[in-house]
């Protein structure tokens, strides 16, 4: 646990972290969201049968585009040029879920886990966009990180 939270100055005021002196390194995160439906809504998502269209291409590349904004959509993160974002979504039918799992990847002095964190949430999100019109109880149940790589922390995973 550390001895203060990055994100706030001796006064206790909010400030973007200084990572100037950090190392450039190959960085790596990869987050997972999971999406629960009715099992008949998810047999839907899983045959592309969805009134506004295929669900789980439309929630992959919305995760992808928000990966590429996340330093806009959350105050203080790092904006960075990431080198890879993956956005992939399963359906298990009989359980009524969708997972999606986001990973990113980065050479750089700041972490991915916002991004890929980003990516599975807003790929959730829009899942939940997609279907509500076919189901009013969906709802994205979780957003996790799942591992992270690089950095002075090295390795963590869930």
């Amino acid at each position: 646990m550390p001895e203060r939270l990055t994100h706030l100055d001796e006064h206790g005021d909010a400030r973007m972290v200084d990572v100037a002196g950090k190392a450039v390194t190959e960085r790596r995160a990869v987050a997972r969201a999971v999406v629960r439906m009715a099992p008949e809504t998810a047999r839907m998502v899983q045959a592309g049968d969805a009134p506004k269209g295929d669900v789980l291409a439309t929630a992959r590349i919305a995760g992808i585009m928000a990966a590429k904004r996340t330093g806009e959509l959350i105050p203080l993160c790092h904006p960075i040029g990431l080198d890879h974002v993956d956005v992939d979504a399963t359906v298990d039918a009989e359980a009524g879920t969708v997972t999606i799992i986001a990973s990113a990847g980065v050479t750089a002095r700041t972490g991915v886990e916002m991004e890929a964190m980003t990516a599975a949430a807003v790929a959730a999100l829009t899942v939940y966009d997609m279907v509500k019109g076919v189901e009013r109880g969906v709802a994205v149940e979780e957003v996790v990180l799942l591992e992270k790589s690089g950095g002075r922390s090295g390795t963590w995973r869930r």
